[in-house]
C-alpha cells in the first residue's frame, strides 16, 4: 500500500466516480482504476459498491477510509514540518567537542545559532576520548563535532578551523612566570596535575614530555580542564591545557611553552548537513583561533574505545 493509493481512494469516495476523481487529481482515469483495483486486491476486500448514483464506500471501505484519511493528513503535516524546518530548523542538533577544544569559541557560536534559530534545541557534550566520538559518529548520533583529528568514519565533511595552543598553568609566585615563555626542560622537576588516562589531553602531555626526554611526576588526576587549572593555580602542580580553556582571571598564571605545543581544531559535519550545521560552521569560522606557524608539535593521541 502507498499514500498515493490512499489519496486515490479518498478522491473516489469524495467524488463518487473514478472519472471525477481522476479530474480532481489531474491524472488519467485508467491510473485511478488501476490503483483502486490493486489496493482492493492487496487488502482482499471490496472498498466501493457501484450504485445508480455512483460509487459509494462499503462498510469495510468506510472503516478503511477513516484510517487512510488520518495517514494522508499525517503525511501532509510531516511534509509541511520538513519544509518549514528547511527554512527555520527545528528539532535537536547534537554537538560534541573533544575536551579542551573550542572552549572559548563554541559557546559564543552556539548562542548566536540559538538566536538565529529559536525553534532549534541544541544538545552539547564534551568528550575526553576521541575513540568514543568515532563510535558516536558511526552510530549516526552526532550532527557536528570539534575534534583534533580527522574523522575516520566515512561521509563526514571536515573543515580546519585553526589550532589550539597549549599553555602551562603555574601557581601564583612561581619563578618561571617571570619568563614570557617556559622551556619544557625547566619543568623537569615539576609535579603534574594530569588528566584521566583515557583522555586525549593526557596523551598530549605524555607525548610532549617524552619527546623532550622528560617523565611526568603525577601529583593528581582530574577529568575536567577547569579542575586542572584551578588546582594548578593553587600550587598543587603544573598543568598543560589548551589556552582557550583557561578562564580570563587565571590567564596571568599561564605561559606558552617552548617548543610550542598545539593541536588542530577540525569541525566535523554529518553528511547531508542542513542550515543549522552550515550556520554553526560559519559562526565558528568567524571566531578567533590560534594559528600555529609550524606543523602540529605532537601527534594526536587516540585512546582505546570506551567499553
Amino acid at each position: 500500500m502507498s499514500l498515493r493509493q490512499f489519496e486515490y481512494a479518498l478522491a473516489v469516495a469524495q467524488e463518487g466516480s473514478v472519472t471525477a476523481a481522476a479530474e480532481l487529481l489531474h491524472v488519467a482515469q485508467p491510473s485511478v482504476s488501476q490503483q483502486i483495483r490493486g489496493l482492493e486486491r492487496e487488502l482482499g476486500v471490496t472498498l466501493f459498491a457501484r450504485t445508480p448514483t455512483g460509487l459509494v464506500p462499503t462498510v469495510v471501505g468506510r472503516a478503511f477510509l477513516r484510517e487512510a484519511e488520518a495517514a494522508v493528513s499525517a503525511a501532509r503535516r510531516a511534509r509541511a514540518t520538513a519544509r518549514a524546518g528547511a527554512r527555520e530548523p527545528a528539532g535537536e542538533l547534537v554537538v560534541a567537542a573533544q575536551m579542551g577544544l573550542g572552549a572559548r569559541q563554541l559557546p559564543g557560536a552556539l548562542s548566536a545559532l540559538r538566536r538565529r534559530f529559536p525553534r532549534l534545541d541544541v544538545t552539547v557534550f564534551e568528550e575526553r576520548n576521541p575513540a568514543e566520538m568515532e563510535r558516536l559518529a558511526r552510530r549516526g548520533v552526532l550532527d557536528f563535532a570539534l575534534t583534533a583529528a580527522p574523522c575516520e568514519e566515512g561521509g563526514y565533511e571536515e573543515h580546519r578551523l585553526g589550532d589550539e595552543e597549549f599553555v602551562v598553568v603555574l601557581g601564583a609566585g612561581h619563578p618561571l612566570l617571570a619568563a614570557d615563555r617556559v622551556d619544557l626542560r625547566d619543568l623537569a622537576r615539576e609535579p603534574w596535575v594530569r588528566f584521566d588516562q583515557d583522555s586525549a589531553l593526557d596523551g598530549v602531555l605524555v607525548g610532549v614530555l617524552r619527546d623532550n626526554g622528560l617523565t611526568p611526576a603525577t601529583v593528581a588526576r582530574v577529568s575536567q580542564t577547569a579542575t586542572a587549572v584551578r588546582w594548578a593555580v593553587h600550587g598543587l602542580g603544573a598543568a598543560l591545557v589548551p589556552a582557550s580553556a583557561v578562564p580570563h582571571n587565571h590567564e596571568h598564571l599561564t605561559r606558552p611553552v617552548s617548543p610550542a605545543v598545539s593541536l588542530p581544531v577540525v569541525a566535523v559535519v554529518r553528511p547531508g548537513a542542513g542550515p543549522a550545521e552550515t550556520a554553526l560552521l560559519e559562526l565558528l569560522r568567524q571566531e578567533a583561533w590560534y594559528r600555529s606557524s609550524s606543523p602540529v608539535t605532537v601527534p594526536v593521541p587516540v585512546p582505546a574505545p570506551v567499553a
